[in-house]
Protein backbone atom coordinates (compact mmCIF):
# COMPACT_ATOMS: atom_id res chain seq x y z
CA UNK A 1 0.00 0.00 0.00
CA UNK A 2 1.40 3.55 -0.59
CA UNK A 3 0.58 6.31 1.71
CA UNK A 4 0.11 10.17 0.84
CA UNK A 5 -0.50 12.64 3.28
CA UNK A 6 -1.13 16.67 2.48
CA UNK A 7 -3.09 19.38 4.67
CA UNK A 8 -3.91 22.47 4.85
CA UNK A 9 -4.45 25.25 7.51
CA UNK A 10 -7.95 27.23 7.12
CA UNK A 11 -9.02 30.50 8.47
CA UNK A 12 -12.58 29.41 9.42
CA UNK A 13 -13.85 27.18 12.47
CA UNK A 14 -14.64 23.27 11.87
CA UNK A 15 -18.52 24.10 11.40
CA UNK A 16 -17.87 26.12 8.24
CA UNK A 17 -15.51 23.80 6.91
CA UNK A 18 -17.30 21.04 7.62
CA UNK A 19 -20.51 22.55 5.94
CA UNK A 20 -17.80 22.52 2.69
CA UNK A 21 -16.96 18.97 2.73
CA UNK A 22 -19.56 16.79 3.67
CA UNK A 23 -21.74 18.08 0.68
CA UNK A 24 -19.70 15.31 -0.75
CA UNK A 25 -21.34 15.67 -4.42
CA UNK A 26 -19.47 18.33 -5.13
CA UNK A 27 -16.09 16.49 -5.09
CA UNK A 28 -15.18 16.59 -8.75
CA UNK A 29 -16.07 21.04 -7.79
CA UNK A 30 -12.47 20.30 -5.70
CA UNK A 31 -11.11 17.68 -6.63
CA UNK A 32 -9.94 17.33 -10.17
CA UNK A 33 -8.86 13.40 -9.82
CA UNK A 34 -12.88 12.81 -9.52
CA UNK A 35 -14.83 13.65 -13.04
CA UNK A 36 -17.82 12.57 -10.97
CA UNK A 37 -19.88 10.87 -8.37
CA UNK A 38 -23.39 8.68 -8.67
CA UNK A 39 -24.96 7.96 -5.30
CA UNK A 40 -25.96 4.13 -5.36
CA UNK A 41 -27.69 4.17 -1.43
CA UNK A 42 -27.23 6.04 1.72
CA UNK A 43 -28.16 4.94 5.20
CA UNK A 44 -27.72 7.31 7.78
CA UNK A 45 -24.00 8.18 7.60
CA UNK A 46 -23.08 5.61 5.12
CA UNK A 47 -22.93 6.45 1.19
CA UNK A 48 -22.15 3.83 -1.65
CA UNK A 49 -21.23 5.44 -4.61
CA UNK A 50 -20.17 5.07 -7.97
CA UNK A 51 -17.37 7.53 -8.91
CA UNK A 52 -15.54 8.35 -11.95
CA UNK A 53 -11.83 8.86 -11.57
CA UNK A 54 -9.76 10.75 -14.16
CA UNK A 55 -7.24 8.46 -14.85
CA UNK A 56 -8.75 6.45 -18.03
CA UNK A 57 -11.70 7.58 -17.02
CA UNK A 58 -12.28 4.09 -14.31
CA UNK A 59 -14.93 3.78 -12.96
CA UNK A 60 -14.70 2.78 -8.58
CA UNK A 61 -17.16 1.73 -5.91
CA UNK A 62 -16.89 3.68 -2.69
CA UNK A 63 -18.63 3.53 0.67
CA UNK A 64 -18.19 6.91 2.31
CA UNK A 65 -18.74 6.99 5.98
CA UNK A 66 -19.39 10.52 7.24
CA UNK A 67 -18.25 11.62 11.14
CA UNK A 68 -19.84 15.19 11.38
CA UNK A 69 -17.11 17.59 12.13
CA UNK A 70 -14.08 14.80 12.66
CA UNK A 71 -13.64 12.84 9.34
CA UNK A 72 -14.87 11.52 6.28
CA UNK A 73 -13.36 8.26 5.48
CA UNK A 74 -13.98 6.93 1.70
CA UNK A 75 -13.16 3.16 1.25
CA UNK A 76 -12.58 1.94 -2.31
CA UNK A 77 -14.86 -1.09 -2.60
CA UNK A 78 -14.15 -2.18 -6.27
CA UNK A 79 -12.16 -0.89 -8.66
CA UNK A 80 -9.00 0.15 -10.16
CA UNK A 81 -7.78 1.25 -6.51
CA UNK A 82 -7.92 -0.82 -3.15
CA UNK A 83 -7.81 0.90 0.07
CA UNK A 84 -9.22 4.62 1.66
CA UNK A 85 -8.86 7.90 1.59
CA UNK A 86 -9.49 9.81 5.23
CA UNK A 87 -10.54 13.47 5.14
CA UNK A 88 -9.64 14.63 8.76
CA UNK A 89 -11.01 17.83 10.73
CA UNK A 90 -8.81 19.18 13.30
CA UNK A 91 -9.90 22.25 14.95
CA UNK A 92 -7.59 25.47 16.29
CA UNK A 93 -9.78 27.38 17.64
CA UNK A 94 -11.16 29.64 15.06
CA UNK A 95 -9.09 27.58 12.13
CA UNK A 96 -9.24 24.20 11.05
CA UNK A 97 -6.61 21.91 9.64
CA UNK A 98 -7.69 20.01 6.49
CA UNK A 99 -6.17 16.72 6.42
CA UNK A 100 -5.66 14.14 3.75
CA UNK A 101 -4.26 10.76 4.17
CA UNK A 102 -4.59 8.01 1.44
CA UNK A 103 -4.05 4.27 2.18
CA UNK A 104 -4.25 2.77 -1.38
CA UNK A 105 -2.77 0.70 -4.24
CA UNK A 106 -3.78 0.12 -8.03
CA UNK A 107 -5.61 -3.45 -8.22
CA UNK A 108 -4.56 -6.56 -10.71
CA UNK A 109 -1.68 -5.45 -13.56
CA UNK A 110 -1.92 -2.24 -12.71
CA UNK A 111 -0.48 -2.02 -8.96
CA UNK A 112 3.32 -1.97 -10.90
CA UNK A 113 1.99 2.26 -11.38
CA UNK A 114 0.75 2.79 -7.95
CA UNK A 115 4.60 4.18 -7.54
CA UNK A 116 4.49 5.97 -10.32
CA UNK A 117 0.85 7.72 -9.57
CA UNK A 118 1.86 8.33 -5.63
CA UNK A 119 3.38 12.05 -6.59
CA UNK A 120 0.18 12.56 -8.72
CA UNK A 121 -2.39 11.91 -6.40
CA UNK A 122 -0.55 13.76 -3.91
CA UNK A 123 -0.41 17.24 -6.25
CA UNK A 124 -4.19 16.67 -7.03
CA UNK A 125 -4.76 16.44 -2.98
CA UNK A 126 -2.85 19.70 -2.28
CA UNK A 127 -4.53 21.00 -5.07
CA UNK A 128 -8.00 19.81 -4.13
CA UNK A 129 -7.17 21.18 -0.53
CA UNK A 130 -6.04 24.41 -1.59
CA UNK A 131 -9.66 24.91 -3.44
CA UNK A 132 -11.73 23.88 -0.49
CA UNK A 133 -9.36 26.60 1.53
CA UNK A 134 -10.04 29.63 -1.33
CA UNK A 135 -13.89 28.26 -1.37
CA UNK A 136 -13.92 28.69 2.44
CA UNK A 137 -11.47 31.71 2.70
CA UNK A 138 -13.17 33.50 -0.53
Amino acid sequence: MTLIQASIEIDAPVDRVWEIISDIDNEPKFWKGTKETRNISKEGNIIKREITIAFRDQKCLQEVKLYPKEKIEARFTKGIINGTKIINLIPHYEKTTLEAIWDIKLSGMMSMFTGMLKNHIKSGTEQALQNIKEAIEG
